[in-house]
């Protein structure tokens, strides 16, 4: 993993670079940690979700007298199934993004402006990839 750190952004206020966006060894190292275990929590949630809609299917190909509120909760309980799944794999990705960007050194670059995203923000959401400003006026579209 190499890394660079204490490299000012390009987005980043010439002379007012205080230090408390830049990460040291140890704080990229648990970072890095952090996102890699999230990412076998994902894949290990996301084989459980694809087994339990695999089961799902296998019950619904089997609805032979079934009552119309059976197949109407099973219809249910598959979409659901389906959306967790599909929920997981996006996160799995974004995770798998942000180590990319990590190891890239690019953890704390907006992709939107180039500018600094705070360490904080990071911090409080590993995946993140758009600074505060970007963020908003996304939201705001």
């Amino acid at each position: 993993m190499a890394v660079k750190q204490g490299t000012q952004r390009k987005g980043a206020a010439a002379g007012k670079d205080d230090g408390s966006d830049d990460w040291s060894a140890a704080e990229i190292a648990e970072h890095h940690a952090l996102l890699e275990a999230e990412l076998d929590r994902l894949t290990a949630e996301l084989a459980r979700a694809e087994a339990g809609l695999n089961g799902l299917i296998r019950d619904t190909q089997d609805m032979a007298g079934d009552d119309q509120a059976d197949v109407g909760s099973k219809a249910i309980e598959r979409e659901h199934e389906v959306a967790v799944a599909q929920n997981t794999r996006d996160m799995l990705a974004q995770t798998k993004h942000a180590l990319d960007r990590l190891e890239a050194n690019q953890h704390s670059v907006c992709e939107s402006c180039g500018g600094t995203i705070p360490k904080l923000r990071v911090q409080a959401f590993p995946r993140a990839t758009l600074c505060v400003t970007c963020k908003a006026n996304q939201k705001n579209r």
